[in-house]
């Protein structure tokens, strides 16, 4: 018997239509909402339209500006050098690295007692005895800073002694080069092959427990 109180059952033809409707819907938020937001797929735009690719982490990658200047590549690793050189009053002595064209070195240099110094560089193919200042200090007990070759040649330092008392003059350098030359009144030129790298005092190598060490 039927309870009158209860209300008629639905027909098999609006359960069909509401399951119909339901799956529409699911179909549409699906499309619109999960599959953009959870799987970074939005075969429709309404995904990125709604900020929902966001959640996916996906969505088109803005064009990060990237500056033309500031960085010189390299292709190969730097070079460390140190040097001492004793001068007696009145001595000089010359000491050049070989850089080519937008080679870098960074470098430091002290000196027990005053000297004079001058920074220059002799370009390839320049008239002998001819050079490029870029530095010139009567009285120096040191300095630091960085330089980058503007043209293919030797770059370096003349310290000279104008005191009566001998002085030591430590050069501290590292860069892109790998030949220096020294020079000194009548005597020839030393040649230097610089093959100190960071590698081999242990600088940037894992320590011991890393990776590797």
């Amino acid at each position: 018997m039927t309870d009158p109180n209860l209300p008629p059952a639905p027909s098999k033809a609006k359960l069909a239509l509401a399951s119909l409707v339901a799956l529409v819907v699911a179909g549409i938020v699906l499309v619109t909402v999960v599959l953009p937001a959870e799987y970074d797929i939005d075969p429709l735009g309404t995904g990125e339209a709604l900020g929902l690719v966001v959640l996916s982490g996906g969505g088109a990658t803005p064009a990060i500006p990237v500056r033309a200047d500031g960085l010189i590549d390299q292709s190969n690793g730097y070079r460390l050098d140190q040097r001492s050189f004793e001068l007696e009053p009145e001595e000089f002595v010359e000491f050049k690295y070989r850089l080519e064209a937008g080679q870098t070195m960074v470098y430091s240099w002290t000196s027990s007692y005053w000297v004079r110094s001058e920074m220059h560089s002799e370009a390839d193919g320049a008239p002998a005895g001819t050079a490029e200042f870029f530095e010139v200090v009567e009285r120096a007990l040191g300095r630091n800073g960085s330089y980058v070759a503007p043209f293919p040649g030797i770059h370096g330092w003349y310290w000279l002694n104008e005191t009566d008392r001998p002085v030591t003059v430590t050069l501290n350098a590292a860069g892109f080069f790998e030949v220096a030359a020294e020079f000194r009144e009548d005597v020839p030129p030393v040649s230097y092959d610089i093959m100190t790298t960071p590698e081999e005092l242990g600088i940037g190598a894992p320590s011991e427990g890393e990776p590797g060490g």
